[in-house]
């Protein structure tokens, strides 16, 4: 009895440290393992922030907006008059994608806001060539106004209006000429002028309409009759 006695509790006391030892030891490992799980977090978190950091800006973030005009709208109610504003808004960058947008709210910010947000989704891609100018000729219609847009050499600049020069250098356009006839309304020379750079084409959208290859440009021989040249493709 006294061996067993004294046995029970070096028994106790061995077992009692050994599971200690080992409950020691899986205390560790768990606590190794949630710094390491933590650890993995922390640097997961850190190195998905750094990358969102280093990440390329969005396409919207390099358009620059340019308000046109802003317009003034006044309706007579009971009590006084209601005012409403509308802003011509282009957008842009520089580099041959271009879009308009015409929005309208109670505030000006709120009108500037609106016609950024529709030029973002109406931007389209106009074609330049190496002088930055555009192709060829093109004549634009809208209403009562024509816009007529001619490409021009290097060093000429762009000579246009407020409302034409607005597009124009927010596509990206460094050389050329305009003239708008008719209508002079900022609406309606932003909406020609859109329609004219849709217009336009290069040599190898030509040559593929055609089922031909864009060779070198020669003089074509005149016609009999005195007509006159003028420049195809090879």
């Amino acid at each position: 009895m006294a061996e067993a006695t004294g046995s029970g509790p070096r028994g106790g006391r061995r077992g009692g440290g050994r599971g200690g030892d080992r409950y020691g030891e899986g205390a560790e490992g768990a606590g190794e393992g949630a710094e390491r799980r933590g650890g993995g977090r922390g640097r997961g978190r850190r190195e998905r922030a750094g990358a969102a950091g280093g990440r390329a800006p969005r396409e919207e973030s390099r358009l620059q907006e340019t308000v046109v005009k802003v317009m003034r709208n006044a309706k007579v109610v009971k009590g006084g008059r209601r005012f409403t504003f509308g802003a011509l808004v282009v957008v842009g960058d520089g580099r041959g994608q271009v879009g308009i947008g015409h929005g309208k709210a109670n505030g000006v910010p709120d009108a500037v806001e609106k016609g950024v947000k529709q030029a973002q989704k109406e931007l389209m891609r106009v074609p330049l060539v190496h002088a930055g100018t555009i192709p060829h000729q093109v004549i634009g219609r809208f209403g009562s106004t024509k816009v007529y847009l001619i490409p021009a050499a290097p060093g000429t600049g762009v000579k246009a209006g407020a409302a034409v020069k607005a597009v124009l250098v927010a596509a990206g356009v460094e050389n050329i000429l305009t003239k708008v006839h008719g209508s002079t309304n900022p609406v309606n020379v932003l909406k020609a002028t859109c329609r004219a750079l849709r217009a336009l084409r290069t040599r190898e959208e030509v040559a593929a309409l055609r089922g031909g290859g864009a060779g070198p440009l020669r003089l074509a021989t005149p016609a009999r009759g005195g007509g006159g040249g003028g420049l195809t493709g090879a």
